[in-house]
């Protein structure tokens, strides 16, 4: 019954995003923002840590 119900719901989502026609990337890029604009708001939001965050920011060259 899980199993129906997740397919279901599986087929419903694919549904609509084949109907509209676009792809939704995980990260919107707003104009004027930089890569370390999204870096700063990805460490602010805990997504990774300090470490992670000085080494991806080294190789942004910033």
């Amino acid at each position: 019954m899980i199993l129906f119900l997740v397919a279901v719901i599986a087929t419903v989502v694919l549904l609509v995003h084949w109907l509209s026609g676009q792809a939704m990337p995980p990260y919107h890029a707003w104009p004027g923002r930089t890569p370390l604009d999204t870096l700063k708001e990805r460490f602010a939001r805990g997504e990774i840590d300090r470490v992670e965050f000085e080494e991806r920011r080294r190789v942004l060259g910033e």
